[in-house]
């Protein structure tokens, strides 16, 4: 009895549609007699094989299929979850600063519910894998994405801390542009970070260049432009605007640069990092909310009068979208996730004109359609070029066996109308 062994990635041999070990259709069949093997026997055993493989092919084709259907469901599912997510975080947190002005402090406040990334995940582990493994066990393991060494005080101080400040810094910008602006115009805009991210990684990373993402760099600073003259460059919408830009751009610096130092991360990596950064937000950051209430520049009377539903809202909306961002990349196509966050800007819209706070005039719109399209250009894989090559191509050759057909079709009907007036003679004479 053979023994079949297959070497597969670890991480897509679970996943994969076609990588199976499924039993090959007429192994279990008895050989044929090979002495007195006639033309017509052999001419079956090719018809049979034809039959097996072309089985075996729609078993598979059915299987991949499949697959691709679940993986898109779950990107509708994960696109709405993330589009929702990220919109209510928003709504929420204009909403709290009617009530309590302190953009920081709800910086820290959110930033500190990160902590819990890493134990839900944990207890995701635990119900999905059979063998369980302790939460010290599992903690070591995600914390090999640090080095060899693990997590020490170095890297702490080298590899997670400037992070952590870029993430404060990035969050704590997007509020105070909330506090200037409306809530369509600041999601729109931050949607710009995608351009900044491609300039940064072309220039830093040695990207490949790309002209199809010059061309939406070019659109979302005209998109910016646009949208600072919508308002008719007042001095509150300007430094709103300023202020959501330089959250795009901070934002932007924290991806090439974990790309840069710490590279790529799997989901439960991920979810450590972002509890590190959590946990030590709590230790390190604290006393600065403490300092701005006793300079009475984020003060508040008492407790009573903080709007604990809002902030829990926003705290507990950021961190689901931190979830849904790095579970989904996991369980679908990325694109999708980025695609959420693209339509969080009509709804957003949706919200402000509800509540008329919002004045879509002909720039604004364009403005916000230009960075949209911006985005959505950003999305395209780096062969898209290719894959519009080969899509034509495979259309060409669709269409080319039709003709041939066609054409053999004709010359069979004149070969045969020939043979038929060759043989009227013959019969003639």
């Amino acid at each position: 009895m053979k023994k079949h062994s297959a070497r597969v990635a670890p991480l897509s041999a679970c996943n994969s549609p076609v990588l199976t070990l499924t039993k090959v259709e007429g192994d279990d069949r008895p050989r044929e007699n090979a002495v007195g093997t006639t033309a017509g026997q052999a001419s079956g055993g090719g018809a049979g094989t034809d039959v097996g493989s072309t089985k075996r092919r729609l078993r598979c084709c059915v299987k991949v299929t499949a697959v691709q259907v679940q993986k898109a469901l779950w990107g509708v599912a994960m696109v709405m979850c993330v589009c929702s997510s990220w919109a209510g975080s928003t709504q929420l947190a204009k909403l709290a600063f009617k009530q309590f002005d302190a953009p920081f402090t709800l910086t820290w406040f959110a930033t500190t519910w990160n902590g819990l990334f890493f134990p839900l995940y944990y207890i995701g582990h635990l119900l999905k894998n059979p063998e369980r493994q302790t939460p010290r066990q599992r903690f070591r393991e995600c914390c090999r994405f640090f080095g060899d060494d693990g997590l020490t005080a170095k890297v702490f101080f080298t590899k997670v801390a400037p992070f952590g400040l870029l993430w404060i810094l990035t969050n704590y910008l997007y509020l105070q542009a909330l506090r200037k602006i409306n809530t369509t115009d600041v999601s729109a805009l931050f949607c710009c970070n995608k351009a900044f991210v491609f300039l940064l990684s072309w220039i830093v990373l040695r990207d490949r260049f790309m002209g199809v993402r010059i061309v939406a760099a070019i659109l979302a600073i005209a998109g910016i432009v646009m949208m600072t003259y919508a308002d008719g460059f007042h001095s509150h919408s300007v430094i709103g605007i300023t202020l959501v830009v330089a959250s795009a751009s901070m934002s932007a610096l924290y991806k090439v640069l974990f790309k840069l130092v710490l590279g790529s991360a799997k989901f439960g990596e991920a979810a450590l990092f972002l509890s590190i950064v959590g946990a030590a937000n709590f230790v390190f950051i604290s006393f600065v909310p403490v300092i701005l209430y006793f300079t009475h520049i984020e003060y508040f009377d008492s407790p009573d009068d903080i709007p604990w539903a809002y902030l829990c809202g926003v705290a507990a909306l950021l961190l689901a979208f931190n979830i849904l961002v790095n579970f989904g990349i996991a369980i679908t196509y990325p694109t999708l996730i980025s695609l959420g966050i693209v339509l969080s800007v009509p709804v957003n819209a949706m919200v402000d004109l509800y509540t008329c706070d919002i004045h879509f005039n002909t720039v604004r719109l364009i403005a916000i359609f230009i960075i949209c399209l911006g985005f959505l250009m950003l999305l395209l894989p780096e062969d898209w070029d290719q894959c519009l090559i080969q899509l034509s191509t495979r259309l060409r050759k669709r269409d080319d066996p039709v003709d041939g057909a066609g054409e053999a079709g004709m010359t069979s009907g004149l070969n045969r109308s020939r043979r038929v007036r060759t043989s009227m003679s013959t019969f003639t004479h």
